[in-house]
């Protein structure tokens, strides 16, 4: 399963960092990251594969909350197939 991570919030130093290590810990594969600071906002998507996660998606949803609690950002992990539906335009 692959799934979309977003965070979006006020540009800080380890936002990137935090994330990538939430990953590393839990053998998820990033395979595409994009990110961008437009006054001083940060924006961030990934593109991750969990077939090798040894978590789910609903515990990594949790982990990725606390974190962006933690920074001030917020961060969201959905089902890449839900979220290409909900985001289909036609």
């Amino acid at each position: 399963m692959k799934a979309v991570i977003t965070v979006v919030g006020v540009d800080r130093t380890g936002i990137i960092a935090a994330v990538s290590r939430i990953m590393a810990e839990n053998e998820i594969n990033i395979e595409t990251i994009n990110q961008v600071i437009l006054a001083g906002i940060f924006n961030m998507v990934m593109i991750v594969d969990l077939a090798n996660a040894n978590i789910d998606i609903t515990m990594l949803q949790s982990l990725l909350k606390e974190k962006g609690d933690e920074l001030g950002v917020e961060i969201r992990a959905q089902n890449q197939e839900i979220f290409n539906a909900m985001h289909q335009v036609g």
